[in-house]
């Protein structure tokens, strides 16, 4: 059973960087056709994308945010990360991480962010 387990840093303070990492477990990330996604869902809101990194390394973004995202993957540890900068209050969230091959989807159970100083 393929499991995704995101962590992060619980608090971050306005104007600083978020950082969390999806590590996979029972699936390859740079397995051809699988798609790793960023997600989160901030209160009373619903699900935002955020973007992802691919099997070959290449990245997508919602326009929206694509200014302060970044993402990256370790291969060797299989896990993937995203980083947001400059962030504010309205980013606070549980972000998700999702993996995708095909018609098969995969969940992390999030990790909440909360930006305040």
């Amino acid at each position: 059973q393929v499991q995704l387990q995101e962590s992060g840093p619980g608090l971050v303070k306005p104007s600083q960087t978020l950082s969390v990492t999806c590590t996979v477990s029972d699936a390859t990330i740079t397995t051809d056709y699988t798609y790793w996604s960023w997600i989160r869902q901030s209160p009373g809101k619903g699900l935002e994308w955020i973007g992802y990194i691919d099997y070959a390394g290449s990245t997508a973004h919602n326009p929206s945010l694509e200014s302060r995202t970044s993402f990256s993957r370790d291969t060797a540890k299989n896990e993937f990360t995203l980083q947001l900068n400059s962030v504010t209050p309205e980013d606070t969230a549980v972000y998700y991480c999702n993996g995708r091959y095909a018609t098969d989807d995969y969940w992390g159970q999030g990790t909440q962010v909360t930006v305040s100083s």
